[in-house]
């Protein structure tokens, strides 16, 4: 019988940090959520679901499924024999360089290319390859993904102002909705419909996630995950270790060893 839900995480320190999540048999639902990453997932078994706010896509095995910087997108996972994937976590600047400086944005979400998906997944199962020639087979493979699919369409956050002003002063470490609703002017209820219909997402993920960054870097810093929980908002290590797994896919402490 296959084992559900196993997960490893790969953390590179060339092309200015890209990581790596292995996800075999997978039944967590991903909840609506963003990257400030392209995502490139390889589908290894069973269709792949992913839910746009505009659309609902179902890549099946042997694609790559896109997704960019910022995008809302949350993943629904077989809950029988769950979904097996493997995902290129890529930094913005590093596509932008290679469409020699350019903006990249992925239109199409799912894409179908045997020699593409097959180079990638070499390099999933190859991360031990002389650092020097991984970078170049990585760097040929993305080249040749933004040369066949890319387009200059900038993805742009549809945060508005009174948003962005709020998100650029609020702490995310200590988040109250009434308060927050409060300092823009506005009862709680209106707040959570602005707000999600201008992020895409609720005030709580937005929240969490928020907080999963600083989490993610004080885990490389210090062992003691309730630390860890208290400095970056959580209740305790049990409260981050539930939360940082269902949006990450791995728990802190397989993050902290990639």
């Amino acid at each position: 019988m296959n084992r559900k839900d196993l997960s490893d995480y790969k953390r590179l320190s060339l092309l200015d940090g890209v990581e790596l999540l292995y996800a075999r048999n997978h039944t967590l639902d991903f909840p609506s959520h963003t990257h400030n990453t392209f995502n490139i997932a390889l589908i290894i078994n069973q269709s792949f679901n992913a839910k746009l706010p505009d659309k609902f896509l179902q890549a099946p095995v042997g694609t790559l499924c896109i997704t960019n910087p910022d995008e809302v997108h949350a993943t629904p996972c077989d809950k029988s024999t769950g979904n097996s994937f493997i995902t290129f976590y890529i930094p913005p600047d590093v596509l932008t360089r290679i469409n020699k400086g350019n903006p990249v944005f992925f239109k199409d979400k799912v894409i179908y290319h045997k020699k593409l998906f097959a180079s990638f997944y070499y390099l999933s199962q190859n991360l031990s390859v002389a650092s020097g020639r991984f970078e170049t087979l990585l760097t040929a493979s993305l080249t040749a993904l933004v040369r066949e699919y890319a387009t200059e369409i900038t993805f742009a956050n549809a945060t508005s102002r009174l948003f962005h002003t709020f998100l650029a002063e609020e702490s995310f470490k200590k988040f109250s909705l009434d308060k927050a609703a409060k300092n823009l002017g506005l009862d709680k209820y209106k707040f959570l419909r602005l707000f999600k219909q201008e992020t895409g997402l609720t005030p709580n993920s937005f929240v969490i996630l928020k907080r999963i960054e600083t989490a993610k870097k004080l885990i490389l810093a210090q062992n003691d995950l309730l630390d860890v929980a208290l400095s970056s908002g959580f209740y305790d290590a049990a409260h981050l270790i539930r939360e940082f797994k269902k949006y990450t896919g791995v728990t802190p402490r397989i993050y902290r060893d990639a």
